[in-house]
Formats: structure tokens, sequence, C-alpha cells
């Protein structure tokens, strides 16, 4: 598979993802508007591809010229919650004195980088699951998508299913549907079926019963930001089901490169959560299923506290958190 996000001389080129699975398009970005709509819109999407969207967007700004610092602003504030994106746009500005060849060398640095850093963090992160987990082959739940889409390529917590699947580890993937955008019935079980794992695709409400089965061995998350002391915000249902694993004794293991770690932030209680537009609720593929008037919570993401979390793996292995205030 090409690249999630990649430069090809001239322009941003993504694979739109609001158009998978039906459709696999590529679409080439030019301007920084154009990039700033993809990522809003949801066209590309995942922290650590936001992270080479916004090394990409300061080379965009600097080709066009004009107040290069303000439009690279205008891509870091895309999208609130990853601070990815913010971080990919802080690296590649460091190079701007030298040059728009040099920032464009920094940011195809980050491309490279992130494949590798995956790698190596669900690497790491295979031998903790297995460390935890008795059973095998290994039945694994994952929630929304963190696999090559989500990144530059490979995957973060995906990537661990790669890891495991390659070593004939792996019996099967329950797949949350993830609403109210279906990333994961929409983008994970079309990664998985790419790759020939088998899977089954779930409503995020069912896996709670899945682990009350007993048909969960192990729960894979990424991150679209990880606190300094170990709180993680990801896709809207994570905490719940970070919830539910704690109940029944199930493992809750979440991969991310460390560009998601933001020291800076002491809790998760101090993450901007986005929320977005109240249509993503109101409507199922253009067709309204609610009232036109109905009022709407939609939260993009939530924040699993540390003590639910059986491990946070990044590429340099566990994350070690740095103890926080007491809780309220």
């Amino acid at each position: 598979m090409r690249r999630t996000i990649d430069w090809d001389g001239d322009a941003v080129t993504i694979i739109d993802q609001t158009a998978l699975p039906g459709d696999y398009r590529v679409l080439r970005l030019r301007t920084v508007d154009e990039l700033i709509d993809a990522i809003r819109r949801l066209a590309v999407r995942g922290a650590p591809a936001l992270g080479a969207a916004g090394a990409l967007g300061v080379v965009l700004a600097a080709r066009e010229g004009g107040d290069v610092r303000a439009a690279a602003e205008r891509v870091a504030k895309a999208r609130p919650t990853a601070v990815n994106l913010s971080w990919g746009v802080a690296r590649a500005l460091e190079k701007l004195d030298e040059g728009t060849e040099a920032v464009l060398a920094e940011a195809l640095e980050i491309l490279d980088e992130d494949e590798r850093l995956n790698r190596t963090a669900s690497a790491h992160a295979a031998e903790i699951v297995l460390a935890v987990c008795d059973r095998r082959p290994l039945r694994l739940l994952t929630h929304c998508n963190a696999g090559h889409l989500a990144t530059v390529a490979w995957g973060s917590a995906l990537g661990v299913v790669w890891h495991l699947h390659d070593r004939g580890l792996v019996e099967s993937v329950l797949v949350n549907e993830t609403r109210p955008l279906l990333q994961g019935a929409r983008l994970t079980a079309w990664e998985l079926a790419q790759a020939g794992v088998p899977y089954r695709v779930q409503p995020d409400g069912a896996a709670a019963a899945a682990m009350a089965r007993g048909l969960v061995d192990c729960v894979l998350v990424g991150a679209d930001r990880i606190a300094a002391n170990g709180d993680v915000a990801n896709k809207i249902g994570s905490y719940g089901l970070a919830i539910a694993a704690h109940h029944h004794n199930v493992p809750f293991v979440v991969v991310a490169p460390s560009s998601t770690v933001d020291t800076s932030i002491p809790t998760g209680a101090d993450i901007a959560i986005e929320e977005r537009a109240p249509d993503e609720i109101r409507t199922f593929s253009g067709t309204a299923i609610t009232p036109a008037d109905a009022d709407v919570f939609n939260p993009a993401f939530d924040v699993t506290p540390a003590e639910l979390i059986t491990a946070v793996v990044t590429e340099d292995g566990r994350y070690l958190p740095t103890p926080g205030p007491p809780r309220a």
C-alpha cells in the first residue's frame, strides 16, 4: 500500500479516507487551504499522519510565500486535540530560516521517521501483549483506526496486529464500528481485509458484552494526545471501553509514537477536546435520523485515566508517566 500521506515533488498526496472502503482515491493538495480542508473533513486523519500533514503544510506555506508563520499557525489549529499536528508544524518551522528546501527536507525526514518509529513502537507493544495474555492465538479488540491509514505507513495499535499476525498469533480481531463516522467499520476493517487478518465488525455498544462472554484477550488502541501523567486522549468511546476492560480484567494497551506525548500537559483534564458538527449525529449517509432541531453532544475524543491503562507504549518502550496532582 502506498503511503497515507506523501510529497510528489509538487503537492501533498493523501489517500482520501472519506471515500473508503467503496472508493480508493488519491488527492493532490497544492495549497494550504486545500490541506486544511482535508484535515478538517478527515480526508487525512490519525495523529501520526497529522504530524506529517503539519510539516508538509509548512512546505506548502513556504512555497506559496507571504506570511509563512501565520499560514503554518492556521494548519496547526485545524484540529485541536492531536498534538502531533502542531508538533509537525513546529518542527518544520525550525528550518524556515534555512529556506524552503530545508523545510521540505525536514518534512520528508518526519515521513520516513514515522514509519520507523511506529514499527518499533508496535513491536514493543506486541511483546507486552504476549507477556500479559496467556491465550494463543489471540482475540484482539480495537477501536477507531490506528493502522496504516492513521500514520504515514504501517500503523500504531494496528501495527501490533501486523507483528502478531506475521507470527501466527492472531485468531481474530473484533472491530468496533466507531460511531458516528465509522472509522472502524470503514477503515480498520478494510485494512484487516487487505492484510488477510480474520476480523468481525461489531457495534460499539457490543464491546462490553464481548468481554463478558470471554471473547477478548486484549484491547489495542492508538492515541491523539498523551498527558505527562499517562492519561490518554483517543477517539470517543475509548474511555468506556477502558472501563469495561478494567471490569473484566482484559488488558488495555495504548500504542503511539513519542511525538504524541505532550509533557507540557500535566493530566488529561488539560487536553482540549474537539467537538464536531451536529450533522454528524443528526444524519447517516445523508439521511436524517433525528428530528431536525435535535440538540447534539458530539465530542470527537475522550480521555482515559492512566489507572485504567495496562501500558502506554512508544518506540522507547513503556512510557513512564510523571505523577500529576490528585484527581478531584
